[in-house]
């Protein structure tokens, strides 16, 4: 049976893994909060500093999910995770900072280019794990989990054996990231839509 073995819900002002908050922003910190994030987590990959907002969502949630799963990325061949990724904005938030730069300086940034495209958090996350399995980022109107269940059912018959999915929402003010995996194993978390809903909304556990 397909489970999700571990998902991770960032958004404006807490991290979630697991619905275990692991982090939550600091108002005051003159820090983003992706990189307060970062830092708490005690991650170390410099080229976070130079990725936009999306790669650095996607990078996040991804690691926090491998944390949380941590045999995951030996239990498969280089070829056998598919990555199937979606948002309403595509990559909006840095077209305009693009657009922005030119105004400013006159010619484009070159650094803001080369993420022009929502699809580049899939190669961030492929180079740094080497996963050379099936990918695709779609732009949707909404978070949809029929498209998951339906793309991961095509993946799944043709060859993958894990899927890391999600909505990776991130604009000017905007932060709603929802990402999971989904494996062949013992578990009580069907990948079926009412789950994928119900974790996409999943709140913090209050622990006493």
């Amino acid at each position: 049976m397909k489970v999700i073995t571990a998902y991770c819900n960032l958004r404006a002002d807490e991290c979630l893994v697991n619905g275990e908050l692991v982090a939550r922003r600091d108002a005051g910190s003159e820090d983003s909060w992706f990189k307060q994030i970062y830092r708490k987590q005690g991650l170390t990959y410099p080229k976070f500093y130079k990725m936009d907002v999306l790669s650095q969502a996607g990078y996040l949630a991804s690691e926090l999910i491998k944390r949380a799963n941590p045999g995951i990325t030996g239990a498969y061949a280089d070829d056998e995770i598919a990555m199937v990724f979606a948002n309403a904005s595509s990559s909006a938030e840095t077209d305009r900072r693009f657009t922005q730069s030119y105004k400013d300086g006159g010619s484009p940034s070159p650094s803001l280019f080369v993420y022009t495209l929502p699809n580049i958090v899939l190669g961030e996350i492929a180079i740094l794990n080497k996963w050379f399995g099936e990918n695709m980022f779609a732009v949707l109107p909404n978070f949809a989990p029929g498209f998951y269940l339906n793309y991961g059912q095509i993946l799944f018959g043709s060859g993958s054996r894990a899927l890391l999915g999600g909505w990776l929402e991130v604009t000017a003010n905007t932060t709603d990231v929802f990402l999971f995996t989904v494996e062949d194993k013992g578990g009580n978390v069907e990948f079926n839509r009412e789950n994928l809903l119900r974790l996409s909304q999943a709140a913090a556990q209050v622990t006493s």
